[in-house]
């Protein structure tokens, strides 16, 4: 099901102002963040994420591979800013990658998130990312809602 440009319009309001209040210093998605990784993300007409990343060799583990802990962020910041299109705020309870292939330097990379699954106050949300049109590295994750957790 596709949504409207007027409730994509309301995603992207509610994307960039939940990204804003409740996440500005964050190291994939935040602005304030030098060292950060910048990722703007975009809401898609099926209720989904994406955003590109253009993988600096300052991110890299093995040579000429892209960091796989930079790569598990990516996916992570993408569930998260998935669901801040939707409203909600919520942490990562649970994180699976599986690593298909390497993703390379030097090229751009897209990543994609949606959510699977709402059964509040448990999200769960994949992520896909591409690179070359190759499918790189999948990843899901379940979230909690952040309302009524206690903070410390």
């Amino acid at each position: 099901m596709c949504a409207t440009t007027e409730s994509s319009q309301s995603s992207s309001e509610l994307l960039e102002v939940t990204r804003r209040d409740m996440h500005p210093r964050c190291i994939v998605c935040g602005r304030s963040s030098p060292a950060g990784l910048g990722l703007k993300f975009q809401v898609q007409g099926d209720g989904g994420v994406s955003a590109s990343f253009d993988c600096r060799k300052n991110f890299e583990g093995y040579d000429g591979m892209l960091h796989g802990g930079v790569i598990s962020s990516i996916a992570d910041g993408a569930m998260t800013n998935c669901l801040f299109a939707h409203g909600i705020t919520a942490v990562t309870a649970e994180l699976n990658v599986r690593f298909r292939h390497p993703v390379e330097l030097g090229m751009p990379l897209t990543v994609t998130a949606k959510i699977t699954r709402r059964t509040a106050p448990l999200f769960c949300v994949e992520a896909k990312l591409t690179q070359a049109d190759q499918l790189k590295v999948t990843a899901t994750g379940k979230f909690m809602e952040t309302s009524g957790i206690p903070k410390a």
